[in-house]
């Protein structure tokens, strides 16, 4: 929770390059919305690349750029949205150290993309501790900034699960300040009687009684008080339950209701299975593309009727087409009224159209590096006055500030 009061949300991907349609449908619109209604941080994940690329980390800068001129493309405004890049806030590296001392290793090692990730990427060596601890490095990524939420797909919960463990272990560890008492009865009187009487209210059924509901609404409440600090919060939300200062409040995952965005071939669209439309393609290669994508074997002539669940271009059509043009498609191809590049023929003009103003706005950033870096610049700053706050509250916790 940021002190205005708006929910902080956290966000990154990994340095891959030009993004495609898959990154656009399934990432980037859904933070087109989060930016207009969160404070957002966006951040190029540049660390967590090295976790797999370590040994060729030449194509890491090429890609940060690239990438990120992609997300300015589509609309992500720097001035809702900070945007930066991870390696230019050292204080994530040192907070993943010090939450590492605490986390333990079976943590770890239960995540279920540990073992998937190395069954899949099995031709790279993967039994190092960064990769074993990038799920911890996640979690420094997201508490740093307080974030409340985590917009991922349910493949990422996990993560987002393991974040709230280990921020739970590092308050019941460490959330404990002199005068606590003292300070909390300081906040309840700047947020009003008749508020606290409710929170008191609220807290002891929860204490007493174990009423989950209460502790949500607790939380509700203090989410909504605009004048009260980051500090008086985070007191409030650790007394609620029992325990001292909540340093870190518990991020939740924020499911994203986004298209499966799959590719020409019919599989999950990824540059590692070569059936992409970047974002920026040239228009040329992006009808060539989608003229040769693959369709129903069984429509081997044009009088031979198919059935669109078995094409990949129907899920395309699912993306880009409207109910009558559905229909159109189904009843075409079922019943062999429509040739497989008259189906494709409306796929290729919805593509362009979407991509036109994102080509345009791409070129211009391609022409003014320096805007782009600026932007970056200017993020990575914001990123890391609120960073350094935060470990600021984390090294006092773990006495570590010296005097």
């Amino acid at each position: 929770m940021s002190i205005s009061g708006k929910q902080r949300v956290l966000s990154g991907m990994r340095p891959t390059g030009q993004l495609h349609l898959g990154h656009y449908h399934g990432v980037l619109k859904n933070w087109l919305e989060l930016q207009q209604e969160y404070e957002c941080f966006f951040f190029v994940a540049d660390w967590h690349a090295l976790t797999t690329e370590y040994e060729d980390p030449s194509i890491i800068e090429k890609s940060v750029w690239d990438m990120v001129i992609d997300w300015l493309a589509v609309g992500i405004n720097p001035g809702s949205a900070k945007l930066f890049i991870q390696s230019r806030v050292p204080e994530h590296a040192e907070l993943h150290l010090l939450l590492s001392m605490s986390t333990p290793l079976s943590w770890l090692e239960r995540v279920p993309s540990y073992k998937d990730q190395q069954e899949k990427l099995s031709d790279k060596d993967l039994t190092t501790y960064g990769f074993l601890g990038y799920p911890l490095l996640q979690t420094a990524d997201i508490v740093i900034y307080k974030a409340g939420f985590v917009p991922v797909g349910e493949d990422q919960v996990s993560h987002v699960e393991l974040a709230r463990e280990v921020v739970r272990r590092f308050n019941h560890i460490y959330g404990r300040e002199p005068d606590f008492e003292k300070n909390i009865q300081a906040a309840l009187k700047k947020i009003g009687k008749k508020t606290a009487r409710l929170y008191d209210e609220l807290r002891r059924n929860y204490q007493e009684q174990g009423d989950a509901p209460s502790l949500e609404k607790a939380r509700e409440l203090l989410a909504s008080q605009q004048n009260i600090s980051i500090g008086d919060r985070e007191r409030l939300s650790g007394y609620l339950d029992g325990s001292g200062k909540a340093i870190f409040p518990e991020p939740r995952a924020l499911l994203t209701a986004a298209p499966k965005m799959m590719g020409l071939d019919g599989q999950k669209m990824s540059k590692s299975y070569g059936n992409t439309i970047l974002l920026r393609e040239n228009p040329s290669v992006v009808e060539d593309k989608i003229k040769t994508m693959p369709t129903d074997p069984a429509r081997v002539r044009l009088n031979d009727p198919g059935d669109p669940e078995k094409c990949p271009v129907w899920n395309l059509h699912k993306v880009y087409s409207d109910d009558s043009l559905k229909k159109w498609v189904i009843e075409g191809c079922t019943n062999a009224k429509i040739g497989c590049l008259d189906c494709k023929k409306p796929l290729i003009d919805a593509v362009l159209k979407e991509q036109e103003p994102i080509r345009d706005r791409a070129n211009e950033y391609l022409n003014d590096p320096e805007t782009v870096r600026g932007i970056i610049a200017e993020g990575c700053d914001a990123a890391r006055d609120i960073a350094r706050e935060t470990l600021d509250d984390v090294r006092e916790a773990m006495g570590l500030t010296y005097s």
